[in-house]
């Protein structure tokens, strides 16, 4: 029966590379484990899944959905219009694709899609990236067969018996940085014998981190450490023209980071926020870091995130409001301190795991086998 077997599995949700990048790793290890697997990707219209899912050489259908405002907004008057074409849209899909399967990964896409295939008894899966849930996954967990995560204690909000506890896919070319010192140093123009902070506050970048390590220019480049700070494409000029007005050659800025192994590889400890992948890399990479949560997050999931690593003496947390002041004293502390990092090294790598994607896969495979046993 095995080599007959073709399922079909639809992943849906976006909005992020946050989402979108774990996503394609679990397409990726479906696809591994099952060459002949049929996979759909559902999106938002607009978002940038419906570029980067087919850049990754899977299909994608667009839902015309968006997410609701929190405050009085005349965007929210649309919302329901988009909700029932969304559903709508979903429910086709579902009818012509006959899918095995259907993977939700959080953003605005995976509430419609879920939803279609819970009314057609389509088993669904959960991958619950934060340490809280946001509103929509804990209403879709009602239904949903089984929920894959990547922090403990969250059968505060979902049913423990469907929790199945597998850690976020990540790409795993990122996290792979053993034995790349040296390639790192030559990439990124960096001295060997030099301490290396690392500051990445995200693709775009991060305000608050950008202006409170401009601040601070002084007083971590007289600690003798050398910095490669993604500042974001917003903020790479004020931050080039600050280190260049101080005559400073111990300076990377970089728009964005292309090789982000080389740069973990590089790096002695890293400032960034606390989204959940960039968390899980952390992890992965057991690399001593200090967590500055973007407070505009879904019901602030980012400090959520911090704070279940620092209970664990595995992270540092600065609040954003408070990183202006307290960011740079921080940093010269701990590079200063060296058992200090090593400690958190320790505590952070012990919740790294890399083959999330292969653990999802095989929640996946259960959902399918369990649909196709009741059909016989």
């Amino acid at each position: 029966m095995e080599g007959k077997e073709n399922i079909k599995i639809i992943i849906s949700g976006g909005g992020t590379g946050g989402h979108i990048f774990p996503a394609i790793a679990i397409a990726n290890a479906i696809k591994r484990q099952k060459p002949d697997a049929q996979i759909l990707f559902i999106g938002a219209e607009g978002k940038m899944e419906m570029e980067k899912v087919p850049e990754a050489g899977y299909p994608i259908e667009g839902l015309w959905i968006s997410g609701f405002q929190r405050s009085l907004s005349l965007k929210n008057l649309s919302f329901p219009f988009k909700l029932i074409a969304s559903l709508r849209k979903a429910k086709k899909i579902m009818k012509q694709f006959k899918p095995d399967a259907v993977i939700g990964v959080g953003g605005y896409a995976s509430g419609p899609s879920l939803r279609a295939a819970g009314k057609r008894k389509i088993p669904t899966l959960l991958q619950e990236q934060n340490s809280f849930p946001g509103v929509t996954n804990r209403i879709l967990a009602k239904k949903a067969r089984t929920i894959c995560v990547a922090y403990h204690g969250l059968d505060k909000f979902f049913p423990k018996d469907k929790i199945v506890y597998t850690g976020n896919p990540i790409r795993r070319d990122v996290v792979e940085i053993a034995g790349k010192n040296e390639e790192a140093y030559d990439f990124f123009g960096l001295e060997a014998h030099r301490k290396t902070l690392l500051i990445v506050g995200g693709s775009q970048g991060a305000l608050a981190i950008n202006k409170a390590i401009k601040k601070n220019l002084d007083m971590l480049s007289e600690n003798g450490m050398q910095i490669i700070w993604q500042t974001g494409k917003h903020f790479l000029q004020e931050a080039m023209d600050a280190i260049h007005k101080k005559e400073l050659k111990n300076i990377k800025p970089l728009a964005f980071i292309q090789r982000m192994d080389l740069a973990y590889a590089a790096a002695d400890l890293v400032i960034s926020r606390a989204g959940a992948i960039a968390i899980s890399e952390l992890c992965a990479t057991g690399k001593p870091s200090i967590f500055v949560p973007l407070p505009s997050a879904a019901e602030d999931h980012q400090t959520k995130n911090a704070k279940a690593l620092v209970d664990q003496n595995a992270a540092v947390l600065v609040s954003n409001s408070e990183a202006g002041e307290k960011l740079g004293k921080v940093v010269a502390e701990l590079m200063e301190n060296n058992l200090q990092r090593q400690q958190l090294s320790a505590n952070i790598a012990r919740n790294g795991i890399l083959d999330a994607d292969d653990r999802i896969a095989q929640e996946v495979f259960k959902l399918t086998e369990q649909k196709r046993a009741k059909r016989k």
